[in-house]
């Protein structure tokens, strides 16, 4: 999706540039972070093309929910998969993954995230060049 449709692709203001943890411009806007009801915290993340998450795992899981554009998710020891508009990945406690755009497309996901998340190492460009 070229940049100029990105504000037609999201639901959420775009938030700040998210620096860390990030490779390329991925942006964060929370939406809810009040622990109750839910006991969840709720992120638009949006990724310019070719941006992507570190490696991570969540104590209590994730949730992802597609809401535009194109995207990898990947967990470890195992191939990435392609996302579009709709999908939703089921994130299970303690798995190391990455999720980010393609290189041609923004992506746009509301993550679900209750608990804390653990960062780990960025993914490298010879491991995104390879999907």
């Amino acid at each position: 999706m070229k940049n100029e449709h990105l504000s037609q692709s999201t639901i959420f203001p775009l938030g700040q540039k998210a620096e860390q943890y990030f490779v390329g411009d991925a942006y964060l806007q929370m939406v809810f972070t009040d622990p109750t009801p839910l006991n969840t915290a709720i992120g638009n993340v949006t990724f310019a093309p070719g941006a992507r998450n570190h490696w991570h795992s969540h104590r209590a899981g994730q949730v992802l929910l597609v809401t535009g554009g194109e995207g990898w998710y990947q967990e470890e020891g195992k191939s990435a998969r392609p996302l579009k508009t709709g999908d939703v990945v089921n994130i299970p406690a303690n798995v190391k993954h990455w999720h980010g755009a393609t290189r041609d497309s923004w992506f746009v996901h509301l993550a679900l995230t209750p608990g804390q998340t653990d960062w780990l190492e960025p993914v490298s460009d010879d491991e995104y060049n390879k999907l």
